[in-house]
């Protein structure tokens, strides 16, 4: 820890999702989300119940000691159908969880969606349709107007790319289609939906509005061309289509042909500009030329020869310093946050955990050094939580989560954090 030396106001933070850790998915008037549809063979998701229980999880919150609290708002809380008025309920809940928030010192950081669709709009097309962008920027608009005054950075849609990729490319998550790399509408619309978002925001006089971007460095599983190649058009799906519209205003080539015609009068609607980029970071990505019968440009291959969490990532610090700096070289961002990175180890005693976390903040602070404009660090994630399609198996929260009683347990790495930003 006496060698993770950061400046004295670095923003150190924690984040969740609204879907993970709230439960009460049919309280006060909530619609229901393609992920209540998609998990309905599991029963209900009752997550952390932190919908009853955020003030125990906000005063968790206070004696971390954090500067920033990154939270979404669920859609379908708020917007039950997806369109028309709010839910007063909803709002109200917010309300109370952001002042308490406000209250304990912490700065709310707001992301509007993170990957609950109301399952209305789905149903309706969903990010296939460009009426799902215009609809969600009445949805930001609402959050803007009535939450503004207290969420102190604002982040349109968090991993567009998991979205496009493993919720309609591939199927693994929630609408649960797979549609391969016709599934790459879904990152258009989603793009514009950022954009109408930030323009719906600024005009509800919200003040900084960045994004949370998935990245992952990408391997040639070998020095051939072949294998290069593939690289390179994995980079293109995974990371640069993902970038480049908000920030350049184009498309890498390889995405274009797979756009909704007309995409191109878009680009000026999404390229808005920005206050900060969020990088959320967990492992590098294998590529290798594809194999006969792939109708893909690429292979994904694994990447060996390094130790591994318990949901099986390949744990690489070093991976994190080249991708920052590969960025930045690459692009003119505005200043970074790092809005995601976190593991998944069992157990209350985690010395696994505090490795990884200042071994990858030791690969941040090496970026820093090169010229890397970062401004802050939020570790995923506060709390225990549903992860996604793997249930409640993988463990990412500092603090431990007894699924049955719901007792809140601090690990030893939320005692390492708390002692690191404290200082």
């Amino acid at each position: 820890m006496e060698s993770l030396s950061f400046p004295p106001d670095f923003l150190w933070g924690v984040s969740t999702s609204a879907f993970q850790i709230e439960g009460a998915n049919d309280a006060d008037g909530r619609g229901t989300s393609i992920w209540d549809t998609f998990t309905s063979a599991q029963g209900k998701i009752v997550a952390d119940d932190h919908y009853h229980r955020y003030s125990e999880d906000v005063a968790l919150l206070a004696d971390l000691g954090v500067g920033g609290y990154r939270m979404s708002f669920s859609w379908p809380r708020i917007q039950p159908n997806g369109v028309a008025a709010p839910n007063s309920r909803g709002l109200d809940f917010y309300d109370r969880l952001l002042d308490e928030v406000c209250a304990a010192g912490i700065a709310p950081v707001g992301t509007i969606y993170h990957w609950d669709t109301p399952q209305p709009l789905e149903d309706a097309g969903g990010w296939l349709v460009r009426d799902t962008a215009e609809r969600f920027a009445e949805y930001a608009k609402i959050l803007g107007e009535h939450f503004a005054d207290r969420v102190k950075m604002w982040i349109p849609l968090n991993e567009p790319m998991v979205m496009s990729i493993y919720g309609y490319a591939i199927g693994e998550y929630a609408p649960g289609k797979t549609l391969l790399l016709d599934a790459l509408p879904t990152a258009h619309f989603q793009h514009l939906a950022h954009g109408l978002a930030v323009q719906a925001l600024r005009s509800a006089g919200a003040e900084r509005i960045g994004t949370a971007n998935h990245h992952s460095p990408i391997w040639p599983a070998s020095p051939a061309e072949a294998d290069r190649a593939a690289a390179d058009w994995l980079d293109a799906l995974l990371n640069r289509a993902y970038l480049e519209p908000v920030v350049l205003g184009s498309y890498p080539e390889e995405i274009v042909p797979y756009l909704p015609a007309g995409f191109e009068a878009d680009l000026p609607d999404i390229a808005q500009p920005l206050d900060f980029y969020g990088i959320n970071y967990y492992e590098p990505q294998g590529a290798a030329a594809p194999g006969e019968g792939n109708p893909l440009p690429f292979e994904l291959r694994p990447i060996d020869g390094f130790p591994r969490t318990t949901n099986d990532s390949p744990v690489v610090p070093d991976a994190f310093r080249e991708l920052l700096v590969d960025l930045h070289t690459r692009y003119e961002l505005p200043p970074v946050y790092i809005t995601e990175n976190g593991c998944s180890y069992d157990g209350v005693h985690d010395p696994e955990r505090i490795e990884f976390l200042s071994g990858h903040l030791a690969a941040l602070r090496q970026a820093m050094d090169a010229g890397v404009d970062v401004r802050g660090y939020f570790v995923w994630s506060l709390l225990d939580n549903f992860e996604w399609s793997k249930g409640y198996g993988p463990r990412f929260g500092l603090v431990h989560v007894d699924y049955e009683t719901q007792r809140r347990t601090r690990k030893d790495s939320f005692d390492w954090y708390r002692k690191l930003v404290s200082r």
